[in-house]
């Protein structure tokens, strides 16, 4: 009963004392697209993801209610750093919900400029900027508030539709602003500050009060005397602001493989982004005197190198715990890389392995932090499945073939139009409009009388039919991810064999060049691509085979594995060359491979096949590919098959209408 009573009155006073509108709140889900394309459109980084932010401790007065609570404490606020834009997973700030959805385009805008503002404000120096990151000791040196005071400025100057939205954000906040008559002290002070900065006054110049306990007591409400250092903690949430955390001490410079699977299964529990920051390992010498700590911990947050034992089942408190800590600390465990007992279960004998084709070849891969190419970093072995039972596809799968087949036969043998003729079937606008913004002619002149003129001008168009230049490779991930089932009879791999062949059966009646690949990797020194069928190949039962035959396993590295496909396809000498990926996933691997450099390598890797002369296109079963996929092919350079069971019939279309 005691239970029951206290688990009530708990929610009761939570609520009484929450000052957040959750009839009127807009989840970031809901508006993510958007403000993701609002992000780069207004000249966000590319590579910044944008991600649900954490709780974190924030100041400001508290009422009656709250203290007896416990809450106004901790609140989910946006934060920015080198490689993620944290924005609040829900917004219930106003009692309008069209004011608290502007508010997520606002805080997309200003996040995007924010480098650049604070960059032009105080210098490389004082913007912290590294490798093209916010962060560094330095990235606080022009100051929380005179940074968000130039990204606003900036935000305003370069969207200027936006400018009565923020008028009417600005309005409902400064509304909601604590009052100055209920501060005294530092409080009161750094409320003007951030009053006057708001209302665009620009930054007081009195001196600060002595910094001593105000109403409300405890340090909490202690304050920074100086303009400059006044932090976003010091003051009620201003959520027309930003603050922006150290980048690029946030990134760890390797993950092992338990650091990977761990990292996957924190994912999938919590995806929010927490703040974190590096601890210098002890010295491993041995002192005279060890005295302990434990007694003069002041915070949950305080990190202390004690030695305590490992184990690999998670008691399912792990993320309750980092959600109650305002900042996670990163250290390593001093053990030695060979200490550890590491096995890769899924890797095959040589006996049972596929058959290697060739000694294997090394290529490049792009190195984002350092913004070069390390040469002959990957090493691939090409591979052939051994020989086995033939492939038998499924009746409605054969139907699927022959449909598809015929359609892009039809497209081929289809009359097109050659366009700039001195005569044809039709007048060609686009070379008429070119050629009487040249000829000029005189009052009442129409096309006779430009027409008439010596050497009639190429402004018609004819039917006729022609050959095609045409090369295609189609490039497979066969990663241990496609194991996962897309419904109750199919895998993602068996989606990705049956698009294989629709695809070769499709492009074997059509005549043009094909070739297809697979890829997987185990680090860098094991990228396997498997050879399902070369340029030279026939379409037989033996390559079908090979196609039936594949197999999930391993990781993703794709630039690696693009290198290689472009290397191939340009030595082709058809005209239009053709690189289509399908894929289910993000490039990983066990390595750095993982995250950001997994990313920029891929990108890089695609800007190489453009630079050849080749067309990449990427279609991806992911349901996260909008948040990534954009910065790796470019808005025109890849597509999202929402229905895995469709992905052959949408392979056939896209690759119509590249080809048209």
């Amino acid at each position: 009963m005691e239970e029951w009573i206290g688990e009530r009155w708990h929610r009761l006073i939570t609520r009484v004392a929450d000052k957040q509108f959750a009839t009127q709140a807009v989840a970031l889900p809901t508006v993510e697209r958007s403000v993701g394309m609002l992000f780069r459109a207004a000249g966000g980084a590319p590579g910044v993801r944008l991600v649900p932010a954490a709780q974190a401790r924030i100041g400001g007065p508290r009422d009656w209610w709250q203290r007896l609570a416990g809450s106004g404490l901790r609140a989910a606020v946006t934060q920015l750093d080198g490689e993620t834009l944290a924005l609040p997973p829900v917004i219930a700030v106003f009692d309008d919900a069209a004011l608290n959805r502007d508010l997520y385009g606002w805080l997309a805008v200003l996040a995007a400029v924010y480098p650049a503002a604070v960059e032009a404000a105080g210098g490389p120096a004082a913007s912290g900027k590294v490798d093209g990151k916010v962060g560094g000791s330095a990235a606080c040196a022009v100051g929380w508030i005179a940074g968000n005071q130039a990204a606003t400025a900036m935000a305003l100057q370069r969207c200027p539709g936006l400018a009565d939205r923020w008028l009417r954000l600005r309005q409902a906040h400064l509304a909601q602003r604590p009052p100055l008559s209920s501060l005294n002290g530092p409080a009161a002070w750094a409320e003007a500050q951030v009053l006057a900065a708001l209302r665009g006054n620009g930054a007081l110049r009195s001196d600060a009060p002595p910094c001593v306990p105000v109403r409300g007591g405890g340090a909490r409400h202690a304050v920074h005397q100086v303009a400059g250092t006044l932090q976003a903690q010091d003051v009620a949430p201003v959520w027309l602001w930003l603050e922006a955390l150290p980048g690029a001490a946030n990134a760890p410079s390797a993950v092992t493989a338990a650091a990977a699977q761990a990292a996957a299964s924190r994912a999938e529990a919590s995806a929010t982004r927490r703040r974190t920051r590096r601890a210098q390992p002890a010295s491993g010498r041995a002192p005279l005197l060890l005295p302990s700590r434990t007694e003069s911990l002041m915070t949950w947050s305080e990190h202390v190198p004690l030695d305590r034992a490992s184990d690999d089942e998670d008691d399912g408190n792990a993320v309750a715990v980092a959600d109650d800590m305002a900042q996670l600390t990163l250290s390593r465990d001093g053990a030695a890389t060979a200490s550890r007992v590491k096995f890769d279960l899924d890797l095959p004998s040589a006996s049972a392995d596929d058959l290697p084709l060739g000694l294997g070849e090394a290529t490049p891969e792009w190195d984002w932090k350092q913004q070069r190419l390390r040469p002959a970093h990957c090493r691939i072995n090409t591979l052939m499945v051994r020989p086995g039972a033939p492939f038998v596809p499924a009746p409605a799968l054969r139907a699927t073939a022959r449909r598809v087949r015929r359609r892009l036969e039809l497209l081929r043998a289809a009359p097109r139009w050659q366009r700039g003729c001195a005569d044809g079937d039709a007048l060609d606008l686009d070379a008429w409009v070119r050629h009487v913004g040249g000829s000029r002619p005189g009052p009442g002149g129409g096309l006779a009388d430009v027409c008439a003129t010596p050497g009639d001008p190429p402004v018609f168009a004819r039917r006729q039919r022609g050959e095609r230049s045409l090369a295609t490779l189609l490039l497979a991930d066969l990663s241990l991810s496609t194991d996962a089932y897309v419904n109750d009879d199919q895998r993602v791999i068996d989606v990705i064999r049956d698009a294989l062949f629709v695809f070769g059966e499709a492009l074997q009646g059509t005549g043009d060049a094909f070739a297809m690949l697979g890829f997987s990797s185990v680090r860098r020194s094991q990228v396997r691509m498997q050879h399902l069928k070369g340029f030279a190949e026939p379409w037989t039962a033996a390559v079908q085979g090979r196609v039936g035959a594949i197999k999930p396993g391993y990781y993703t590295r794709m630039g690696a594995a693009l290198r290689v496909a472009t290397r191939r396809l340009a030595e082709r000498p058809e005209r239009q060359r053709l690189l289509l990926i399908l894929t289910d996933g993000k490039p990983n691997d066990l390595d750095v491979y993982e995250g950001r450099w997994g990313l920029e390598d891929t990108r890089h890797a695609v800007s190489e096949a453009r630079e050849a002369g080749l067309l990449p296109f990427c279609l991806s079963i992911d349901e996260e590919a909008h948040a990534y996929l954009p910065h790796l092919f470019g808005r025109q350079g890849w597509a999202q098959v929402r229905r895995p069971a469709e992905l052959p019939a949408r392979l056939a279309a896209v690759y119509a209408r590249l080809t048209r």
